[in-house]
């Protein structure tokens, strides 16, 4: 009896050895295979720089013309609404003298550009506010080729509005040969009501509760009704950047062989058709246009169709003039974007719950997980780790979500898989919205991350992201509070 009890329990042991042999020569975790299959979607460190392009802004109070030709009371980077485009190629390291000649603080942020943290121009988290009178050098290399723009971070939902954005255009190595490079800069208006001036009450407790400030002027470079001119046969490389402070667009390209190539500055998988793509506040998009001879003389209309209310049109596109040759070479939509099909199987990293509650200096605060930004608690992320992370939007306010620093995917959107087969930095969440996304964080730092309706974020939903490298990501440093 001794004799089989023995044996009995000896078969009863077997199973679970061989369970902890089966554990121990598993596979690579899940996480482990995305940060695999992330390799070589983008650069990590920038090249090396062949040069440096020097340049000075000032931003200060001036007149500019805008729209039909009216002189308007703004605050300009170079004296110009729309700011500067600067235009460097790959490689060119920027020097960028910046002189603040406004009545209040402000800095620069380079949006969607992966600049050293230092230079991502964030008051009491990169840098100290630069105060009127004074100066700061912004220096990097930038690592991506793309479209990307920048705009003060000091009470942007008063700055910004006033006219104070610009655009960056950091230009392939070798050039690809467009006829012609063209940047649409889309904005939005509110004026008093004779439409002589901006409208100068910010912030209002409207805009707040709702869905940010949207001005009834929709512009394109500062101009209504904006044409561009293009030759039979061109082929245009378009590429059109949301400086809104609250507005989203859907532009039409209905009857124009138009692709898009980029989104937020980077390389799609593949051309895509532009149908249904929606530029929240902070979204670039970059479309490949090919004209064809047989077009001469067409006028092509680019209406926004986001509200079903009403429509805008933003813009024109004249074919006119003597055919040429249209440039041949394959599109630049070829980019590595992994699959992460299994990422599903993967934990939420963290969930950022948005909503609101009464209180604070507008009587009403946004916010990120119960916290506005003033009480922020930083999330800790390691540096070269996939982590999947969720926006739950449960509020009825519209929030395109935007991370300084770093790129990612969206996965799904309200549970079902999302079909983006590109990175973003910047995304719209709708009412009640949940949406995954998978990141691998390269850049260390601390890192804004907010809604891009600048009244929400002047009134709490921003917080902070901490990339630490690997080591020391299982702890939480405390982060600067603004």
């Amino acid at each position: 009896m001794a004799l089989a009890s023995s044996l009995l329990i000896l078969l009863m042991l077997v199973p679970s050895c061989s369970r902890q042999t089966e554990t121990r020569e598993k596979p690579p975790t899940t996480e482990a295979a995305m940060q695999e299959e992330f390799k070589g979607a983008y650069q990590q460190e920038a090249p090396p720089s062949t040069g440096v392009r020097e340049f000075e802004i000032t931003a200060k109070p001036s007149v500019v013309s805008l729209f039909e030709g009216r002189d308007m009371e703004v605050w300009a980077f170079n004296g110009t609404v729309p700011g500067p485009t600067l235009r460097v190629k790959l490689g060119e390291t920027i020097r960028l003298q910046f002189k603040n000649e406004l009545p209040q603080p402000t800095t620069i942020h380079f949006h969607g550009v992966r600049v050293p943290n230092a230079m991502d121009g964030v008051p009491g988290v990169t840098q100290p506010p630069i105060q009127p009178g004074d100066e700061f050098t912004y220096e990097f290399t930038p690592k991506d080729a793309g479209t990307f723009w920048f705009h003060p971070h000091v009470r942007g939902s008063e700055q910004v509005e006033r006219g104070l954005f610009g655009t960056l255009v950091v230009e392939d190595v070798p050039s690809l040969g467009y006829s012609q490079d063209v940047v649409w800069v889309l904005d939005d208006w509110r004026l008093t009501p004779d439409g002589s001036k901006i409208d100068p009450r910010f912030n209002t407790g409207g805009d707040l509760m709702h869905d940010g400030r949207w001005g009834s002027t929709v512009t394109v470079n500062g101009r209504l009704n904006h044409e561009l001119l293009v030759k039979p046969g061109e082929r245009i490389r378009l590429r059109l950047v949301n400086t809104s402070n609250a507005r989203a667009y859907a532009p039409n390209f209905d009857g124009l062989d138009a692709k898009v190539i980029a989104v937020d500055g980077m390389y799609t998988e593949r051309p895509l058709d532009p149908a249904g793509f929606v530029l929240a506040p902070g979204n670039r998009l970059d479309l490949d246009v090919r004209v064809t001879k047989e077009q001469q003389g067409e006028l092509f209309a680019v209406v926004d169709q986001f509200s079903s209310r009403r429509t805008y049109q933003l813009a024109s596109i004249r074919v006119d003039g003597v055919p040429v040759v249209t440039p041949g070479f394959k599109s630049p939509a070829q980019a590595k974007i992994p699959d992460w099909k299994d990422a599903l199987s993967t934990p939420v990293h963290t969930d950022f719950m948005l909503n609101a509650r009464r209180g604070g200096k507008f009587g009403i605060e946004w916010l990120i997980n119960n916290r506005p930004y003033s009480d922020y608690k930083p999330t800790s992320l390691a540096a070269g780790k996939w982590h999947r992370l969720r926006f739950t939007n449960s509020s009825g306010r519209l929030h395109p979500m935007h991370i300084h620093g770093q790129f990612f995917k969206v996965l799904t959107r309200n549970g079902k898989p999302a079909d983006e087969p590109y990175f973003r930095d910047t995304v719209l969440l709708r009412p009640r919205d949940v949406v995954d996304l998978g990141i691998v964080p390269l850049d260390v730092g601390e890192w804004m991350m907010h809604c891009h309706i600048l009244e929400h974020a002047e009134a709490g939903m921003m917080t902070v992201l901490s990339v630490q490298s690997a080591d020391l990501a299982s702890e939480t440093p405390p982060a600067p509070k603004p």
